[in-house]
């Protein structure tokens, strides 16, 4: 796991620009750094080193240097590529992952996207023909950040990187906000930062004299197969993981995994026969989970390693977190994430973690709501909407949500699994004139595409295609990072996925349990406390603390410094509201509160 960077232009000498840049993320890799300038491009590279340690420094070429990589990722199965290569005349140089892609790209060109097995992003440099090619895995596992500015071309692993560029002019784009404000996070290709996008993933770009294209190599399509049994399911679901665990496992250095007390992380640690588990918990009983993993680390025969965080820990390493993830994210957990990632890097270089499993075995509460009162929805669509708008008049209570959210199409409720204002919510909370007409601007492309897929498996695409992407493994990769520790994710395997893919959602998801079958291979392995838990999410207790004098003081006057984004009047209440008890609005308030405190650190009050 690494980090890069660089950028094309015609600069006389890069070398001075290059090194600072990539000696913003350090982070990613403080083994050891390389680079690779001429007239027209300077690549950095920050190491750190997992496979092939004395001999795996980057960029790497491949036999007469005509062709140059930086790569940040592991490819599982390079070993078989590497084999065909060979057959094929290719001569190596290293035993790296790395060396497989340079050759592979020689060999195959970009066909060589779908052979890959594992989570990447990579950019190969021709010296001859000044073509820049670059492609990001299937999932966005890892992340892979790209922008044009008059006549340079940046790209890399964080958007930080760029910044100090003397070409780079830094800006805020503002209509990010709106979409952030629904969705917790920053959505699809755009950031925060005006000009510069995300490479989606499965997705590839090509430049060259100026010119940039990108296409789509790879998208998820959810297909049933209803030709075979449960059991069959069951035993394939079985056996795929399996072979994702032990390949996930490929290493030159020791491999930890985090444990929670969800069945997800449990599984990996009970099937990895790993020496080390990681596990993070807070001072209140409630919002720990670290006697669940200690136990458990005891009957698999694990060393469980955990901390506890207190509120001041939680609150000193915001601002550092929100440097470090790049963009605003108002995911709690991403917290968490950060201090049980510090803990494993502390003993280890590799963790496995369970990211992925929700989004592709239906494990999220909310795919079973098809299945609780199912008479409801036999009631006409305009009945149920002339209901659940007079329902939206009251103040919210659970049986009148329920009647809110029936009365709105899926499209218009649905975002992924976090929504916090909806549109209307949002006009209201900003000062300035909207410059989108809402969240359905990014989510319309993707319900067209599911639209012969049964609720549930919308819901699943939708989480797969923003909710993954833009939260859970954004946080995993710049947590982890963050601390130069390589997160592995093994439910994010594409033969695992591939097969995945087709299980009918009667085996996925009712209306007594979600992720079914993944459910019942778990509890092989562990008891059924375990494996049947309901899924909760990593507890984080901002809604008791917001009430607390020091963070309601804290949240209260950063509210109040800003006079450029919202209504003060608004988001005070909301505030305010929350802590008298009359409303749980801590998430919306997390929301606001992470935007600003993120503000002041990229732009310091002022563009």
């Amino acid at each position: 796991m690494c980090g890069f960077v660089g950028y094309v232009n015609k600069e006389k000498d890069k070398k001075e620009n290059i090194k600072k840049m990539a000696d913003l993320i350090a982070h990613r890799g403080p083994d050891s750094e390389g680079y690779y300038t001429d007239d027209d491009i300077a690549l950095g590279f920050r190491r750190l080193s997992i496979i092939d340690l004395a001999g795996g420094s980057q960029p790497i070429y491949n036999e007469d240097q005509t062709k140059v990589i930086v790569f940040n990722g592991e490819i599982y199965n390079f070993q078989s590529l590497r084999d065909d290569l060979e057959a094929k005349g290719h001569i190596f140089k290293t035993n790296t992952d790395t060396e497989v892609l340079v050759h592979g790209y020689e060999e195959y060109g970009e066909n060589l996207l779908d052979k890959l097995r594992g989570m990447f992003a990579f950019v190969i440099y021709d010296t001859k023909t000044k073509e820049v090619f670059a492609a990001r895995d299937f999932y966005g596992i890892k992340p892979f950040y790209y922008a044009k500015m008059n006549d340079t071309f940046y790209f890399g692993s964080e958007i930080k990187s760029f910044l100090i560029h003397p070409d780079f002019k830094r800006e805020l784009n503002e209509k990010m906000l709106e979409y952030y404000l629904t969705f917790q996070y920053s959505v699809g290709s755009e950031t925060f930062f005006k000009h510069v996008h995300k490479l989606m993933p499965g997705h590839f770009l090509k430049y060259k004299d100026g010119e940039l294209t990108i296409k789509r190599y790879y998208k998820l399509e959810f297909e049933y197969d209803d030709t075979k049994s449960y059991e069959d399911w069951k035993e394939g679901v079985k056996a795929h993981l399996e072979d994702s665990v032990k390949a996930h496992k490929i290493s030159d250095v020791e491999v930890g995994s985090f444990l929670s007390s969800g069945v997800d992380s449990s599984y990996i640690a009970a099937s990895s026969d790993v020496d080390k588990t990681f596990t993070v918990g807070f001072d209140d009983k409630k919002y720990s989970e670290i006697s669940y993993a200690e136990d458990l680390s005891k009957k698999i025969n694990t060393d469980n390693l955990s901390k506890l965080i207190t509120k001041e820990e939680y609150f000193k390493n915001l601002s550092n977190i929100m440097y470090y993830m790049d963009e605003p994210l108002a995911d709690p957990s991403a917290v968490a994430l950060y201090f049980v990632a510090k803990l494993a890097s502390q003993n280890v270089k590799v963790s496995l973690s369970g990211e992925g499993a929700d989004e592709i075995f239906g494990g999220y509460n909310i795919y079973q709501e098809s299945f609780v009162w199912p008479w409801y929805y036999k009631i006409p669509y305009p009945i149920r909407k002339v209901v659940g708008l007079i329902a939206d008049l009251f103040p919210s209570h659970r049986g009148l949500n329920f009647l809110v959210r029936r009365g709105k199409k899926l499209e218009d409720r649905f975002v992924g699994n976090a929504f916090i204002f909806d549109n209307k919510e949002v006009s209201k909370l900003l000062k300035n004139k909207r410059q989108t007409k809402g969240f359905q601007d990014l989510t319309k492309e993707y319900y067209d595409e599911a639209k012969d897929l049964d609720n549930p498996t919308k819901m699943q695409y939708i989480d797969f295609n923003f909710w993954l992407i833009g939260d859970i493994l954004l946080k995993a990769d710049k947590m982890s990072m963050a601390n130069s520790l390589e997160v592995r994710v093994p439910f994010l395997d594409r033969p695992l996925i591939d097969y995945a893919r087709h299980i009918p959602t009667k085996y996925k998801v009712d209306g007594n349990r979600t992720k079914k079958v993944f459910r019942d291979v778990a509890h092989e392995k562990l008891e059924s406390k375990v494996s049947d838990k309901k899924k909760l999410g990593f507890p984080v207790p901002i809604r008791v603390w917001m009430k607390d004098d020091d963070v309601y003081s804290e949240i209260k006057t950063r509210f109040r410094k800003d006079t450029k984004f919202f209504n003060t009047d608004r988001i005070i209440k909301l505030l305010d509201d929350h802590r008298k008890g009359k409303a749980d609005n801590s998430r919306k308030v997390w929301t606001i509160y992470i935007f600003l405190l993120w503000y002041d650190i990229y732009f310091g009050g002022a563009e």
